[in-house]
């Protein structure tokens, strides 16, 4: 007979290799950043992930006593992640944007999505690749596509390719956004509110506005995670969405996720309370190394191969869509009346 404990450690045993394959990958990208501090830990760990996956021996391990960490570290451990992320947010930060300035950023959030929706849908891309490659756009990159993936119907299946779009896309931007800042004239807050406005992953805005220094980097962040505060409620449109669609009850998502209350609940405690400098500090860094085991996962799961063969109308639309949120982010941002 199976008891529970038995049956705990099965599990257990089945996971653990691919987690601690996972978190190896996590301390190279770490240790590469520390090289190379342009590159941040979260992109580095995806490139890793996708490099290591096109090793076709190592596909043997990927594929097999590997798959359920790589697994559970591409969902449950982002998840948590996710969460994290909302001690990142104060909403007296957001609110010291001034109300045009938020309606800007969110205007510039809501285009970019329903564009990359739309393309996608036009260019037939399977599955919820579509959503996932808007929401990863338009919102905050591999973060968003993960959260966004963990209530549709494929349950992750197509995240793969959109994970790698915007970050490559992501990781460009940390080298043409300065040349195409300086080209055109940007002071360093209309660069820094460019840069969170339209580069993807928290770590990229980073890389890409600390090189028009600290006032850059400031106003980057702010703008940035004001358009993190809006994965809450897309994911949470996305999800009543999905359960309208029909199906089996039990294969329904609930109709709030469970990770995007805690990620509210982590926004509020961090609005209404004054956290030890320590526990924001130490949260970040749990928070940061559990994305990064997150997305290690999540790149073993692409095979530029197929996306060569399957993958070119993705390839356009995820390349469209970049051009799209950086211009109309340009645009706005010379018309804001930022730093006056």
């Amino acid at each position: 007979m199976t008891t529970p404990s038995s049956a705990v450690e099965r599990s257990r045993a089945a996971w653990l290799p691919g987690v601690a394959a996972a978190a190896g990958a996590a301390v190279v990208a770490w240790l590469l950043h520390l090289a190379i501090p342009a590159v941040p830990v979260l992109t580095a760990s995806v490139l890793l992930g996708i490099v290591v996956a096109q090793i076709r021996p190592a596909r043997r391990w990927l594929d097999g006593v590997l798959a359920p960490g790589l697994a559970l570290s591409a969902r449950r451990l982002l998840r948590i992640g996710v969460v994290l992320l909302g001690l990142r947010l104060s909403l007296v930060d957001v609110a010291s944007l001034g109300g045009v300035t938020i309606a800007a950023i969110v205007g510039i959030l809501v285009s970019t999505f329903a564009v990359t929706w739309a393309l996608g849908r036009w260019a037939r891309l399977p599955g919820d690749q579509p959503l996932l490659l808007a929401a990863g756009f338009s919102i905050c990159g591999a973060s968003a596509i993960g959260a966004m993936s963990a209530v549709t119907r494929d349950r992750g299946k197509d995240a793969a390719t959109p994970v790698a779009l915007v970050t490559l896309c992501g990781t460009a931007a940390i080298v043409v956004l300065p040349v195409v800042g300086r080209a055109v004239g940007l002071t360093d807050v209309e660069f820094g509110a460019w840069t969170g406005a339209s580069v993807h992953d928290v770590g990229q805005v980073v890389a890409t506005a600390q090189t028009a220094g600290a006032t850059a980097l400031a106003i980057a962040v702010v703008v940035k995670l004001t358009r993190v505060v809006m994965l809450a409620p897309v994911v949470a449109i996305t999800s009543a969405v999905v359960r309208r669609g029909g199906g089996d009850a039990g294969s329904r998502p609930p109709l709030v996720p469970l990770f995007v209350l805690g990620f509210l609940a982590a926004v509020v405690v961090r609005t209404l309370v004054d956290l030890p400098e320590s526990v924001v500090t130490g949260a970040d860094t749990v928070q940061t190394a559990l994305l990064a085991l997150a997305l290690v996962g999540l790149g073993t799961g692409v095979r530029l191969e197929r996306l060569a063969r399957t993958g070119g109308r993705a390839v356009l639309i995820g390349l469209g869509s970049w051009l799209f949120i950086a211009v109309l982010s340009l645009v706005v941002v010379r018309m804001l009346p930022l730093g006056a």
